[in-house]
């Protein structure tokens, strides 16, 4: 963890707790991002870390043209910002083929893309797009062995599918979607090896499936982890998203990856049972606890170990008597920022140290309009 102070003038004014953003730190790691990918151009970050409008505009603002989402409200949330390419990779199902409809009709100044493992969905995609307007950029999405969503990239019948997707009525096949979180390998030197062979895997499909008569112009890849490997091939997209923001999980794994958290979650020590244990406000409804082990960092007590954890507490053990005072404001790193900032309708903004804004994490809910 670099040796940050998180703390901040007015910071006793807050109620706790309360998910902090530091901005400048927030534009540092772009223009970092920026830089690895060769230019905004080649950026299709995905926006479910952070959910907000503001970000986006940050981001727009530095000339990142192409947005990936998770949900029908983060999606519309790009659109209401201006984003011109707006992707959704997740499989589009039941109702939700309905609001993808409508949000090509009520934001017709973005392109809105899908992707697609299954034939029968992706006609049902096409057809209700086939009577609403102009055909659907859509993109195979690809099971490097994740095993959760996607046509298998082993055992040679992805070239057949990109082939029948093709010729699908209401639909534009534009190539492929590869998110290989499988391959968040810690070595750097094993992530970079991995990553090369799946790439070498798929850029033999895509041969295969030109040859076929089809052009795949598109290549949307990786994830955060293999986003600098994927950065030496300036044939694809780069769509990570977590690092924008960062946190302690990534930080902590991926040494070589050289960004900055930019989240902390301000806490209080509202009791201490015992003389070696401490009481934070910081229960599993204001942090995640989807992750195995620590589930943040206290960057003031790094040596403070977690005891138990519930919806409204979290109790920490500390050696001998040096647990914190009663009332003492503490500043955690979340592990995990994505499903962090899901929990806080909006965050406080940081920069430089002072207080300077208050941004609202729309998308967090299911719905904004459509």
């Amino acid at each position: 963890m670099p040796n940050i102070d998180y703390h901040f003038a007015g910071e006793e004014e807050l109620d706790s707790p309360a998910l902090i953003y530091h901005e400048d730190i927030i534009e540092e790691n772009i223009q970092k991002a920026i830089a690895l990918a060769g230019g905004p151009d080649r950026m299709w970050p995905h926006v479910k870390t952070y959910k907000a409008p503001a970000v986006v505009r940050l981001l727009l603002a530095r000339g990142i043209k192409r947005f990936k989402c998770a949900t029908i409200a983060e999606a519309e949330m790009c659109a209401q910002c201006g984003a011109p390419h707006i992707l959704i990779a997740y499989p589009l199902i039941g109702p939700a083929i309905t609001r993808f409809i409508k949000l090509r009709q009520r934001y017709t100044a973005s392109v809105f893309w899908a992707i697609g493992d299954d034939l029968e969905q992706l006609a049902l995609l096409g057809a209700a797009a086939g009577a609403a307007g102009p055909a659907v950029p859509f993109l195979v999405d690809i099971n490097t062995g994740m095993n959760r969503t996607g046509v298998a990239l082993e055992g040679g019948l992805l070239k057949e599918f990109c082939l029948r997707a093709g010729k699908l009525p209401g639909l534009s096949l534009m190539g492929l979607h590869c998110y290989d979180g499988n391959l968040g390998i810690k070595d750097s030197g094993e992530r970079e090896k991995a990553v090369a062979e799946e790439t070498q895997k798929l850029m033999a499909v895509r041969e295969a499936v030109e040859a076929g008569g089809r052009e795949l112009p598109v290549m949307v890849m990786g994830g955060t982890p293999t986003f600098p490997c994927h950065a030496r091939n300036k044939d694809v997209f780069l769509s990570p998203g977590t690092f924008f923001i960062q946190d302690y999980g990534y930080d902590s794994k991926y040494r070589d990856l050289d960004f900055t958290p930019g989240a902390a979650i301000l806490t209080r020590v509202i009791s201490r049972p015992r003389e070696d244990l401490f009481t934070l406000d910081l229960g599993y409804k204001a942090i995640a606890s989807d992750q195995e082990g620590d589930r943040g960092l206290i960057t003031d007590l790094p040596g403070a170990r977690p005891e138990a954890h519930s919806e409204e507490h979290w109790v920490f053990r500390m050696t001998g008597s040096n647990c914190p005072p009663l009332g003492t404001i503490l500043h955690v790193i979340p592990a995990h920022i994505c499903p962090t900032t899901a929990l806080y309708p909006g965050v406080y903004v940081v920069r430089n140290r002072q207080l300077v804004n208050y941004w609202e994490v729309s998308a967090r809910n299911r719905k904004i309009s459509i």
